[in-house]
């Protein structure tokens, strides 16, 4: 673990949630197990099977001689959480978590738990795709699937989009993503649906069509999403969705299946749509097999002739639409 130790060593505490260390990319030999990650003012340290208690010690004695460094006096704030078998366990080592839990990501504001379960609220690796989404929104009409806490309408909303639809069939979720909404201010343009999306398809249609569709499914949930058998049938659904030029992500976190999966799977399902490019993936999460890292493909919708576009009442510029809204309880 000597790399991770040089790291820790080094490191400064971000004004940002990052990702410190990422020794799951394969690029530090001996560290596959281990991932560190700042969620100010607390540091997150990720070890994927079991733990000794040496080691444990080990890092613990590394953060406290660095945080003596950087913050004279301040407390180490720190937790530990351990993957195996499927099965998580969290711990506070040391310090404090604070409640609630805020940290910030380019000048976006996001609500966060880092001591329950294993996904804290925010995606640390799709942080290019939401500065992605931030700087092409503008003027946007954007759907949202599978939103979890609606980083993604945070960015689009900051970026000037007029309008998110944001569907999730955890309704927890959506509330947090409700809350992350009033953390930055943004009091509207947004609507949320706590709804199963393949369930959803005629609202939705509805209320579009839309300039840009996030799509960023689990890779394997149970009951809610199975890339394999689910990401082709939704796919199938995403022409009826855009308008003329619009675009699409693509996103997949899945090891076991790479770009050529979800291309193969888009040329069969819909193959209007164009591919454009594989975003990247922030610095922090650099993989020796990029292959096996998050997947963010963009596609775009053709263009239609000036005739039709006319004939579909999109030849002029739109008016302000009322999107779907429902409760969430």
């Amino acid at each position: 673990m000597q790399a991770l130790l040089d790291t820790i060593a080094t490191m400064v505490m971000p004004a940002d949630v990052q990702r410190v260390f990422h020794g799951r990319g394969g690029l530090h030999p001996g560290c596959e197990a281990w991932n560190l990650d700042a969620y100010p003012p607390v540091w997150v340290l990720t070890r994927f099977g079991e733990a000794c208690d040496e080691e444990l010690a080990t890092v613990s004695a590394a953060l406290a001689a660095r945080n003596k460094q950087l913050a004279p006096g301040e407390p180490l704030n720190w937790v530990f959480q351990s993957r195996h078998e499927g099965r998580s366990e969290t711990r506070l080592m040391t310090g404090s978590v604070p409640e609630p839990h805020v940290v910030s990501e380019r000048g976006a504001r996001y609500l966060v738990h880092v001591l329950k379960g294993q996904n804290h609220g925010l995606f640390l690796d799709m942080a290019e795709g939401r500065q992605w989404v931030r700087e092409h929104a503008t003027n946007a009409k954007v759907l949202n699937l599978f939103a979890y806490t609606c980083a993604f309408s945070v960015a689009a909303l900051q970026g000037g989009a007029k309008q998110v639809v944001n569907v999730d069939m955890s309704a927890g979720a959506i509330a947090l993503g409700q809350q992350n909404h009033a953390l930055n201010g943004l009091q509207g343009g947004a609507s949320f649906l706590a709804h199963d999306i393949f369930k959803t398809w005629g609202k939705l249609t509805r209320s579009g069509p839309y300039h840009l569709i996030i799509v960023d499914p689990p890779s394997f949930q149970k009951g809610s999403f199975v890339a394999t058998k689910d990401y082709a049938r939704l796919m199938r659904r995403l022409p009826d969705l855009l308008r003329p030029e619009g675009e699409v992500l693509l996103c997949l976190n899945a090891p076991e299946l790479d770009t050529a999966f979800l291309r193969d799977q888009m040329r069969e399902a819909a193959p209007g749509l164009m591919f454009v490019e594989r975003l990247p993936n922030p610095a922090s999460f650099a993989d020796a097999s990029p292959e096996r890292a998050l997947k963010v493909l963009r596609y775009r919708a053709p263009a239609l002739d000036s005739k039709r576009a006319q004939a579909l009442g999109l030849g002029q510029p739109e008016q302000a639409e009322q999107a779907p809204q429902e409760p969430v309880g």
